[in-house]
């Protein structure tokens, strides 16, 4: 299965928020949108990603002080991003292997998306669970 059928299924929704926002502020929209990650745009362009675990380390490094802080102080910078061609198999790779859960989905250098890993892995899940009752089927009809 590729990314853009998952973002298909899914839908193309993407929180965000911009670097001068404060992690306080940031904190607060993941609470109330329930997600894991924003990704910071500067005006259309995608400058860096924000998760739970980065507002967790601003505070474990600052202590308060840093909920006031920009949240371009704490994001990840280094963006990795899927592309829409993209397999899920490659992709949960990568994610492992870099240990991040949220990717960005972009085209032509414009974001179309977000994939978590736990949209990935629900629809291994679904290729499995869809190949084990072919085979079931398979067994049965012989």
């Amino acid at each position: 299965m590729l990314v853009s059928q998952i973002l298909r299924q899914k839908g193309d929704l993407v929180f965000t928020a911009g670097p001068a926002e404060t992690v306080g502020a940031v904190a607060i929209l993941l609470h109330t949108r329930k997600v894991g990650a924003l990704v910071i745009l500067d005006a259309e362009r995608v400058v860096g990603i924000v998760s739970e675990r980065d507002v967790v380390r601003a505070f474990a490094e600052e202590g308060p002080t840093a909920m006031d802080r920009p949240v371009s102080d704490f994001m990840t910078a280094d963006v990795l991003f899927a592309d829409p061609g993209e397999t899920v198999d490659f992709l949960l790779g990568r994610m492992t292997d870099r240990r991040i859960r949220h990717l960005p989905v972009c085209k032509s250098e414009r974001l179309i998306g977000i994939v978590s890993i736990g949209d990935l892995v629900k629809h291994k899940i679904s290729e499995v669970e869809a190949e084990a009752d072919g085979l079931k089927a398979y067994i049965a009809a012989s």
